[in-house]
């Protein structure tokens, strides 16, 4: 049976521009409203950091800390989770050279934010995603690697490990370009990383575009897309044993370190891959869409992403929703209600017109922004 998680409790001190923050709620759809800086994308960018990564905005640590504090910051939640009732935290001790980020389950240590993933997964989609199809393949890339970490814990570690590596070659390239021993053993270890990390894109891209074909609509106020990868690697993990992708790959490597050392880089492996959309309806490539039709494509795609961490995780995840009601016609914001609601996921979404979420009134606890206060907006 999936479980929904739900966020019951929300504790900031030090975060962003919240001093202190102390936000209990009971709803499955929480809107927040208030002014462009009022701190609405700060609360999510917080439920953001219960996940592994670096949270919804991509920012370095100290720049979350509160500008008046001494450099530190914790988020702390109360969560009704997959495993039941758990006290999640993270956060940064103050320091002239502050570490990595704390991680604590129960209020005692952990390892690695991956650890969160038992308890509580998130999902979001932010107005910084808007021109993922127009934009560059790294953050396709990245895009990519996000929906693959929402269902795999344990990938982002194997992508940092693929890209050190990466760089470690690079540097042998340059400065060891005699060696062949040097360079057999760090090839070795891309190899082994790249196909970890191939694989496991190319199994959640599998995964989401076959759930997408089941549930495929054209009629949707939401068009589905067809997924693709541009990437030799993650293409062939699918239809070969991995050991004999990784031997081959491994042997490019070898041949290609005259062209690499030119070029002063590895110019070829899932450092490279793209992740291709396609508005299914019209057959197009997702860029060549207007831009409604790519942000109702790409709203289609998280949702989707969200239905597949519930079957593949056994939990629903909590979802993220940025200034996204404002950027829709009145149908489409009405549908995205109704699904939400149907779905049964706890959602946060922020706008700054209150009027946005005018069609939940009643079935959503809205809340005012400002001043470092959530107040309560009556019905």
């Amino acid at each position: 049976m999936t479980r929904a998680a739900r966020i019951t409790r929300l504790i900031l001190t030090r975060f962003r521009s919240y001093a202190a923050l102390d936000f209990a709620v009971e709803a499955k759809l929480v809107a927040l409203t208030g002014p462009n800086g009022a701190g609405k994308t700060n609360l999510l960018e917080a439920l953001s950091l219960l996940t592994p990564g670096r949270g919804l905005r991509r920012a370095d640590l100290s720049d979350m800390a509160h500008a008046a504090g001494d450099g530190s910051f914790a988020v702390a939640v109360e969560v009704d989770g997959a495993l039941g009732p758990v006290h999640l935290g993270t956060g940064l001790d103050a320091g002239p050279e502050p570490g990595p980020r704390k991680i604590r389950i129960e209020r005692q240590p952990a390892s690695s934010p991956a650890a969160f993933a038992d308890h509580l997964r998130v999902v979001w989609l932010t107005p910084a995603m808007d021109g993922l199809f127009a934009g560059s393949a790294g953050e396709r890339r990245r895009f990519l690697d996000r929906l693959v970490l929402a269902v795999d814990a344990g990938h982002g570690s194997r992508v940092n490990a693929l890209e050190k590596a990466l760089r470690g070659r690079n540097r042998l390239l340059e400065e060891r370009a005699g060696d062949a021993r040097w360079l057999d053993a760090a090839e070795r270890e891309v190899a082994e990383l790249a196909i970890a990390v191939a694989a496991a894109r190319a199994d959640t891209v599998r995964r989401l575009a076959g759930l997408i074909a089941e549930e495929a609509d054209p009629a949707s106020p939401f068009p589905f897309a067809r997924l693709a990868l541009d990437g030799a690697i993650e293409n062939a993990v699918l239809d070969e044993p991995a050991l004999a992708v990784e031997e081959r790959y491994r042997g490019r490597l070898r041949e290609a370190r005259p062209r690499d050392r030119a070029a002063g880089r590895t110019l070829e492996g899932p450092h490279l891959t793209d992740l291709l959309v396609e508005h299914g309806p019209k057959a197009i490539a997702a860029g060549r869409a207007s831009t409604g039709e790519q942000k109702a494509l790409l709203l289609g795609l998280v949702l989707a992403h969200a239905r597949l961490v519930a079957r593949l995780a056994g939990q629903t995840p909590v979802i993220l929703l940025d200034e996204v009601a404002a950027h829709l016609d009145p149908m489409r914001r009405a549908a995205l209600y109704d699904r939400l609601e149907a779905f049964g996921a706890q959602v946060w979404l922020t706008g700054a017109d209150p009027q946005a979420f005018a069609a939940i009134r009643g079935r959503a606890a809205l809340f005012e922004v400002g001043e470092g206060r959530l107040r309560p907006v009556a019905d």
